[in-house]
């Protein structure tokens, strides 16, 4: 039922949705912005950006859609701070659709990186075989709300172990609330992330593998666990926390009021490779919520289920990403990659349009279909997708021509039966 659009027109439409979506380009001078159809030229700029496509394809003989007109706006207006401001209304909107309140509450976020292939030498960009083959590569860790959401970006050199900036990814949120539970694959975790999540105010619940090679820790060695005794043969220290427990507030404050980056933090916890006596106390006590999640995970089939949801709606997410992102193999056009944060920025801002856009229609049809006497079970609607895209169009013909709706605010839904 979703009408057909291109994504030119589904990033316009969103604009008059959301004025200040487009008002938060503002000129880096400072200086107040005269150009006519403003709005038009960046939506071509991050068309250009997010479709990886250069800027031949979204160049016209309209005014506003010049060569010189979107290099001029994509050089002064869109940068890391007018891409925050305006994902802020995005994230806004999306918590007050109806359909997103049955995806969830906005207290649940999950973080995961995805790659690019970057062609050409450049500080943004590292090797590594195993996922960039003989070339170099980025990564672009983001933060996802169980509305469906992007909340935040930040671009990686290379492939760093997504632990070291997951903390600051949390503290860069665009808008929206503060997420309470943090999910995770298995590989972003580590004990002393679970120490500073806690100590932060996070809930930190990473999808497990290996369960069965998973190591259980115990306070008291002298208790009985019956069948458990085996797994939980690690031992907390609880003295090690004792001792270095001021310090431990310390720095959990400085990350915490951005005195320090955790991921600096983290990496001075470490020395030679093995953890200083700080890092070592932190560890301990990260264990102790560690082994309260192996436990719950196990036992639990719907704190299992929950944290596979918004795992799965990440993927969901990703895949997104890779079919609005033109290249071979990932790979991120050369005339950007020397501005990878700006181009992955557009692209995590245009993901955000499309979801928007995607829920507020599906949100129409559900309405229209139970006006209509269908039947609309509740318990389907949450399996309900925002990251369809067969009805958009990002290949070869890019329109930044609104049509005229006749006063409506929205498209006229598809009729599913028609031809």
């Amino acid at each position: 039922m979703l009408p057909r659009v291109d994504m030119g027109e589904l990033l316009l439409e969103v604009m008059t949705w959301q004025p200040q979506f487009p008002a938060a380009f503002t000129a880096v001078s400072g200086g107040e912005a005269r150009l006519a159809d403003l709005h038009v030229t960046i939506a071509a700029a991050l068309t250009a950006h997010a479709l990886n496509v250069g800027y031949n394809p979204v160049v016209s003989g309209a005014p506003a859609l010049t060569r010189a007109r979107i290099s001029h706006v994509d050089q002064n207006y869109l940068r890391a701070e007018t891409y925050a401001a305006a994902n802020a209304p995005l994230i806004e909107a999306q918590a007050g659709i109806d359909l997103a309140q049955a995806w969830g509450g906005g207290l649940v976020a999950a973080v995961d990186g995805i790659r690019f292939v970057v062609p050409v030498r450049t500080i943004h960009a590292r090797p590594n075989p195993k996922y960039f083959g003989r070339r170099r590569g980025t990564t672009w860790l983001n933060l996802i709300s169980d509305q469906a959401v992007g909340l935040a970006g930040r671009v990686l050199s290379g492939t760093p172990r997504d632990s070291l900036h997951m903390i600051d990814l949390l503290f860069r949120q665009d808008g929206g609330r503060r997420p309470e539970v943090i999910v995770s694959d298995t590989g972003s975790y580590s004990d002393v992330v679970f120490a500073l999540l806690r100590l932060l105010g996070f809930d930190y619940r990473p999808q497990l593998a290996d369960l069965p090679d998973t190591k259980l820790w115990r306070i008291d060695q002298g208790a009985d666990y019956g069948p458990l005794n085996a797994t939980a043969r690690g031992r907390i220290a609880l003295d090690r926390v004792r001792r270095h427990w001021p310090d431990i507030l310390r720095l959990v404050a400085s990350i915490h009021v951005g005195a320090v980056n955790a991921c600096d933090a983290m990496r001075m916890l470490q020395h030679g490779g093995q953890p200083t006596q700080l890092g070592d106390a932190l560890a301990h006590f990260g264990r102790i919520f560690k082994t309260q999640h192996v436990l719950a995970y196990v036992d639990t089939a719907s704190y299992r289920r929950n944290i596979k949801s918004i795992r799965n709606l990440q993927e969901s997410r990703h895949s997104l990403a890779r079919h609005v992102f033109h290249g071979r193999k990932g790979e991120l056009h050369r005339a950007y990659t020397e501005g990878m944060e700006d181009q992955l920025g557009a692209l995590g801002l245009v993901l955000n349009c499309i979801t928007l856009w995607n829920t507020v229609y599906l949100d129409a049809a559900l309405a229209q279909l139970r006006a209509d006497g269908y039947p609309v079970l509740d318990a389907d609607v949450p399996r309900l997708s925002p990251y369809v895209s067969a009805h958009i169009n990002v290949h070869g013909h890019y329109s930044f021509h609104l049509p005229d709706l006749g006063g409506q605010r929205r498209r006229p839904l598809r009729n599913p039966d028609a031809g």
